[in-house]
């Protein structure tokens, strides 16, 4: 998870930015309301990272059993 959340940090972060800057900005300067949405989607991200690197290894393990092993 810490891989993918590593891989992703700085874009993430971008976009948490501004998001939150035209939160501030377009709602009159309410901290409160930027703060708000900067927490949840630092949240959202970690979730995020959680989600991919669930999926990815769901991926992999698809991938490398063997084919009389496979369920349907």
């Amino acid at each position: 998870m810490w891989a993918q959340y590593r891989k992703t940090f700085w874009p993430m972060q971008a976009l948490i930015l501004a998001v939150t800057l035209a939160i501030y900005f377009g709602l009159d300067r309410l901290l409160g309301r930027a703060v708000t949405f900067f927490v949840i989607m630092q949240i959202s991200a970690v979730i995020g990272a959680l989600w991919a690197a669930r999926i990815k290894a769901l991926v992999y393990r698809r991938r490398t059993e063997l084919p009389l092993q496979r369920r349907i």
